[in-house]
């Protein structure tokens, strides 16, 4: 009930900011240019150029579209399931960092919204997860979903959290090498799909990754407030690793 409760407070926070970039489509379209031309200044715009040679083999298309939805959220699920039966000392830790890289994400949502690239077909962005994945609108409605929402790429950050989680604490091999594999499998699939610039990734994953330091350093904390004899915290310092 708990869990349960926390992601009905997660669904509310996100829709209230969707409901604030639904007035602001045009600015989304603004900063989008701004994206690309950062990109361009840095020489790393090269996702068009990618996406004609990925297009040119329609089965590859097809596999990362497939990998952009099918590897999101039913990977999360079934990660933090089962996380929460089997892992249940490395559940929160998780959970907590999907939160708070997702509570930052929301504010930068809010405040410099981006159309992703599938928007821009003057650029030659083509949305081939909708043009050869006819589940896409099933799985994720567009009047449930932040069409705005780009920067930066939760949908790589969180699917790099579920990897670090099945890579360290799977006892198989095979779902170790799944761990390692499936964050580099999505970040391919946000940008070849259109759905993502290449910066929008790079940022996804340095939010992801600061907020399972933080969720890591909340998580060795707390055991030694409670357990100090003067309930005060412990003056030892430990590596959150």
């Amino acid at each position: 009930m708990r869990e349960l409760a926390v992601i009905a407070i997660a669904i509310t926070l996100y829709f209230g900011v969707r409901g604030l970039i639904t007035t602001r489509i045009g600015t989304a379209y603004h900063n989008a240019v701004r994206v690309i031309d950062l990109e361009k200044s840095a020489d790393i715009f090269v996702e068009p150029r990618l996406q004609r040679a990925v297009i040119s083999h329609g089965w590859l298309a097809e596999a990362l579209g497939s990998v952009y939805i099918y590897g999101h959220w039913p990977v999360l699920i079934a990660t933090l399931l089962w996380l929460l039966i089997r892992h249940r000392d490395t559940y929160p830790k998780f959970r907590n960092a999907m939160l708070l890289s997702g509570a930052v994400g929301l504010v930068i949502f809010a405040v410099f919204p981006v159309a992703p690239p599938r928007f821009l077909t003057a650029y030659g962005f083509v949305d081939t997860v909708t043009d050869r994945i006819p589940a896409y609108r099933v799985l994720q409605p567009p009047g449930f979903t932040n069409q705005y929402a780009a920067v930066p790429s939760l949908h790589f950050g969180w699917n790099l959290l579920m990897g670090i989680a099945v890579a360290s604490v799977g006892t198989h091999w095979i779902l170790r090498v799944f761990g390692w594999v499936m964050p580099i499998l999505m970040f391919a699939a946000i940008v070849l799909t259109a759905n993502h610039y290449i910066l929008d990734g790079v940022l996804g994953g340095v939010l992801a990754l600061l907020g399972l330091l933080a969720a890591f350093r909340l998580s060795r904390r707390r055991p030694a407030v409670r357990g100090h004899p003067s309930g005060q915290r412990s003056s030892r310092v430990e590596s959150p690793w």
